[in-house]
């Protein structure tokens, strides 16, 4: 209920609401906000809607239309592909503390408080092996054969393809993820009961038998356009890659390509036709000094940055949207592998490891807390991701560090 209530009192990426809640937690956040005795800054963005809320009405509004509400609590919660954005988190804080706090026009880099899901997949396994693929709306013959054919090839290859469900380029990628029997997540600006555009009611309908629908706001809720922007960074986190197809020189899927920059994530661009106006913003991408993307001209070439290795096909299709066998990558390749997951972890995720014990003990949530000092929030959103790397193994006492291959 809590969750519910904070999804709709504010808009997304507020980062005094963030705080507020990460430091009081969502039960007493949400009683406090309703109160009305909260800081300054937290009533700026809450006053307006802290009593006209109604968690219950959005709840039986989602539940009429399948939509189940995911919190950081819950099993299904994406914390591997959200490591990044708990990461950039924390810097935002610290600047927000120093002074720092205008709002960046396209919106803060922080994690969602709650998600809205429709469909069969688990998001929870989004972002070891996904692609986020984005575009202009108003595509061209070829960015629309590009984006299909790409998402076609990555999806039976078992990558998961993430998109914003608009005209152009992200209805192209979706439809090409679908047709090969594929999982595709498709992130939403408004609520899920209101397809947006209304034309991609059944684009909707087919990604949720397939794989999800995602977003941030609750039922309901109308595609304002600083939901758009905010709506990005999602589509940014969940994908291991954001590969951009085709763009404008001021195209939205520019926003999304700066969040996935930000974010550490690598940038694709595919090059068009240098006389082509929807090609511009992809070759301005390359030309970039600092950071550039990087030039693709095949699934294969988008595979380098996602995850190369092959999936294999059972009867339900590509194994898409599911986390790594039970063992994971760095336990089965050896020490190289396992010091390279180790160095691609953030802060509060080391230290969680480094509060293990030893290989031949188990270890609670809490009693991980208590070996490595950190939050239990911290903890239990860390555990997913180290599993997820094969660093650690789920035990029947709790969860113990992996066995590494020699």
């Amino acid at each position: 209920m809590a969750g519910a209530y904070l999804s709709r009192v504010a808009e997304p990426a507020s980062v005094p609401l963030w705080m507020f809640v990460q430091r009081h937690g969502y039960l007493t956040a949400a009683a406090a906000i309703r109160a009305g005795d909260v800081p300054a800054e937290v009533a700026s963005c809450t006053e307006a809607r802290r009593t006209a809320a109604d968690p219950e009405a959005d709840l039986a509004a989602a539940q009429r239309n399948g939509i189940r509400l995911l919190t950081p609590a819950d099993e299904d919660w994406p914390h591997f592909a959200f490591a990044a954005l708990q990461a950039t988190a924390r810097r935002r804080v610290a600047q927000w503390q120093a002074g720092v706090r205008a709002r960046p026009e396209r919106g803060e880099l922080i994690p969602p408080l709650a998600l809205w899901v429709r469909g069969a997949g688990e998001l929870s396994a989004v972002g070891f092996r996904s692609v986020a693929v984005v575009g202009s709306r108003a595509a061209t013959a070829y960015g629309e054969h590009i984006a299909s054919e790409f998402s076609y090839g990555l999806a039976q290859r078992g990558v998961v393809v993430v998109s914003g469900g608009a005209y152009g380029i992200d209805a192209a990628a979706h439809r090409g993820a679908l047709a090969a029997g594929g999982c595709s997540v498709l992130v939403s600006a408004g609520g899920l009961d209101r397809p947006y555009p209304s034309g991609h009611r059944h684009l909707y309908d087919r990604t949720a038998e397939q794989g999800l629908l995602v977003s941030e706001r609750p039922p309901g809720s109308a595609p304002h356009r600083q939901r758009f922007l905010s709506r990005n960074r999602l589509i940014a986190a969940l994908g291991a890659a954001t590969l951009v197809v085709e763009a404008a020189h001021r195209s939205g899927a520019l926003n999304s390509a700066g969040y996935a920059r930000d974010l550490g994530r690598p940038v694709l661009a595919v090059p068009g036709p240098v006389t082509s106006a929807m090609s511009a913003g992809c070759h301005r991408l390359i030309q970039r000094d600092e950071e550039p993307a990087r030039l693709v001209t095949s699934v294969a070439e988008v595979l380098a940055y996602c995850g190369s290795a092959e999936v294999e096909m059972d009867a339900g299709g590509p194994a898409a949207g599911r986390p790594p066998a039970a063992g994971g990558p760095a336990a089965a390749s050896g020490p190289a592998a396992w010091q390279h997951a180790y160095d691609s972890l953030d802060v509060v995720a080391r230290s969680v490891l480094d509060g293990f014990p030893g290989r031949r003990r188990s270890v609670t949530e809490a009693e991980l807390s208590r070996l490595s000092g950190q939050p239990i929030s911290q903890v239990i959103a860390a555990l997913p991701v180290l599993q997820g790397l094969g660093l650690i193994t789920a035990a029947r006492e709790g969860y113990r560090l992996a066995s590494v291959a020699s």
